[in-house]
């Protein structure tokens, strides 16, 4: 696609940089819907389904941009991508979601989930600089690959138990303060129908966003790097960003938390995993940087969270403004 969006006038590019944006909102929109009614009918908490279901398919963007560029041995950036896209789900995701409202925060996501993103960031850390697996060091290797897919598939395991758990219990799905008469209810096919159309529209939406934010980027004279930083990473995280808004506005708060956290868990154990797995991955000096800025931020984010078990307005524009004060950073080094 990308040969094709660069053989256009900078005018059509730019339609079609909206048109991807449409292909997002209504792509997460449909999944989100199908989702939470599939949470609803098997009496799954909507957190599962946001760590789970959700998250990965809002990563299909880092997946596919990942695994492309290992197949072709031009993974450079891999890194890069998935640490600031990560970055950008825990702030400024998370953020705008708690500016519109404000975020509860269940107890297993302060002692389970948020915990574990970080431990996927510090993991990711010593293996790099560790460079188990390849000899040079600052890399992940093929085993570096192997222990990240071996440790995702763990943590699938505990989500789906915990999913069967809670159903086995009966618990109450429904978030606190909306009825059940409020929200659509949609049969298993139809629910199955939006997740799968949600999850292309999504996919095909975060391809074609990424392609021409980066010919405009690149026409306005950006560097390759700097648009890997920041445009690439920050458009294969639209869909978390869209997603979660659309899960916030529709009261599904757990989703929304559940999607960016989960994202994180997702891009550093699944997309890193399998680009690992397919061709050593390079780790760039910025990114050892990036790296240990995205844990302290996981740490304030975590934090925030602990306070009254809810990330309020206030913290949210705090987190949308710091994210921001990151990029003038990365921008300017």
């Amino acid at each position: 696609m990308q040969d094709f969006i660069n053989g256009l006038p900078i005018a059509a590019v730019i339609l079609l940089l909206l048109a991807g944006f449409a292909f997002l909102v209504k792509g997460a929109d449909l999944f989100v819907e199908g989702s939470s009614s599939i949470a609803r009918k098997l009496k799954v908490p909507p957190i599962i389904i946001g760590l789970t279901i959700v998250a990965m398919g809002t990563s299909l963007p880092e997946t596919a941009v990942s695994v492309t560029a290992s197949m072709v041995q031009n993974n450079e950036l891999a890194v890069s991508n998935v640490v600031g896209s990560n970055i950008f789900n825990l702030m400024f995701v998370i953020g705008v979601c708690s500016m519109l409202t404000p975020i509860m925060v269940q107890k297993v996501t302060l002692i389970r989930d948020i915990p574990l993103s970080f431990g996927c960031a510090l993991l990711l850390l010593v293996l790099g600089i560790l460079g188990i697996g390849d000899k040079t060091g600052m890399t992940l290797g093929h085993i570096d690959g192997i222990v990240f897919l071996i440790i995702f598939a763990v943590y699938i395991f505990t989500m789906v138990q915990s999913a069967m758990k809670a159903r086995a219990a009966g618990q109450k799905v429904e978030i606190e303060g909306v009825e059940a008469c409020e929200t659509k209810e949609l049969s298993y096919a139809k629910s199955i129908l939006f997740l799968i159309v949600g999850a292309g529209a999504i996919a095909f939406g975060g391809d074609l966003t990424v392609d021409t934010a980066s010919r405009i980027a690149i026409k306005l004279g950006m560097s390759q790097t700097l648009v890997g930083l920041t445009i690439v990473s920050i458009g294969t995280s639209l869909p978390e960003l869209v997603t979660s808004i659309v899960a916030a506005r529709k009261n599904e708060v757990d989703m929304a938390i559940g999607n960016a956290v989960g994202s994180n868990i997702f891009n550093i154990l699944m997309v890193l995993g399998i680009s690992a797995t397919i061709s050593p991955v390079a780790l760039l000096r910025e990114n050892i940087i990036d790296i240990i800025i995205l844990m302290i931020f996981t740490v304030l984010v975590w934090l925030f969270a602990g306070t009254k078990r809810k990330i309020s307005r206030k913290e949210g524009i705090i987190m949308a403004l710091t994210y921001l004060v990151y990029c003038g950073y990365i921008i300017i080094r």
